[in-house]
């Protein structure tokens, strides 16, 4: 069985009628994972709630400044607002950012008990968060709090995150990459939102590799860096935990970039993860077409169910 922690919940950060980051981004991939061939293979889990994590707080604070927090409990309490012209706050979204947050720790937790992968279907997504602000749909760094969470845990020294989100993960970056015990690999589409994630950048100790790609890369640009790059750089890295930040906005069907990843091509992505470790947690991020989104989560999560 595959846990897929997931609660309704989500759906309650409201971003606006025409804003990419939406609700029916989920209820499009659950719709597809329960109907879904595997479907009987799903186990379907809630997350803690936030008031049963005392400690929650304390966990975001390994990331974030408490006067960020205090800023995004602010603007939700006073009604909504904007951290920026893309990241939108609404009266839920704090609340649902931090339980978000707790998602990806219960995942982690599953993830290490069980020694096999587990699927995060939340949002807000993070990997755009800083220490000292949410930008591109990001409220709170939910990969880069997770990677400080498992550190805590008995027997986990090293922990790596794979970030095949379209877009660079800047803030996963800036919190991680001074952390020996923590090794970042991003491919993303550049030039492109952000605008960071140049291949120089390697981090402290030697523990980041940035694979930027040209628009218009698909899978025989993309499968040589995994093979020749990637699989190398985390194996010889050796992770006691593999955080993938799953963005699927490098498919071709994608609004809000020009690659052409096809559904499938996610699966190939997964396998190859899972050469790495059976420890996985993946985490949505990005993908903004709501049919090839579904079925890119599919191919992932078959995968996944296919070790479990």
């Amino acid at each position: 069985m595959l846990p897929v922690i997931y609660s309704e919940e989500f759906l309650e950060h409201l971003t606006g009628n025409y804003h990419p980051e939406k609700p029916e981004r989920l209820t499009a991939i659950v719709k597809a994972l329960q109907a879904a061939s595997f479907a009987d293979q799903i186990e379907w889990i809630l997350p803690t709630p936030v008031v049963a994590k005392p400690q929650l707080k304390s966990y975001l604070e390994t990331a974030h400044s408490s006067k960020y927090i205090q800023k995004v409990e602010a603007i939700a309490s006073q009604g909504g607002g904007y951290l920026d012209g893309d990241t939108p706050i609404s009266p839920r979204s704090y609340d649902v950012a931090l339980l978000a947050v707790s998602a990806w720790l219960d995942g982690v937790d599953l993830v290490l008990a069980r020694e096999n992968p587990a699927f995060v279907l939340a949002r807000p997504p993070g990997h755009h968060a800083t220490n000292q602000t949410g930008m591109g749909f990001c409220l709170f760094s939910n990969a880069a709090i997770a990677c400080f969470y498992a550190l805590q845990q008995p027997g986990i020294n090293r922990v790596a995150v794979l970030d095949w989100d379209v877009h660079h993960g800047n803030g996963t970056q800036s919190l991680v990459e001074t952390s020996p015990e923590i090794a970042y690999c991003s491919l993303h589409q550049f030039p492109c939102y952000p605008g960071t994630g140049k291949a120089s950048e390697r981090g402290l100790y030697k523990n980041v590799l940035n694979l930027p790609l040209p628009p218009g890369s698909d899978i025989k640009v993309y499968q040589p860096l995994w093979e020749n790059k990637i699989i190398p750089f985390l194996k010889n890295f050796q992770p006691d935990l593999l955080i993938v930040s799953a963005g699927y906005d490098a498919l071709a069907d994608d609004p809000l970039a020009s690659m052409y990843l096809q559904p499938e091509d996610f699966g190939l992505f997964t396998e190859y993860c899972l050469s790495v470790t059976r420890k996985i947690l993946l985490g949505l991020e990005g993908g903004y077409d709501l049919s090839s989104l579904s079925q890119a989560v599919l191919q992932t999560v078959e995968r996944c169910v296919e070790v479990s």
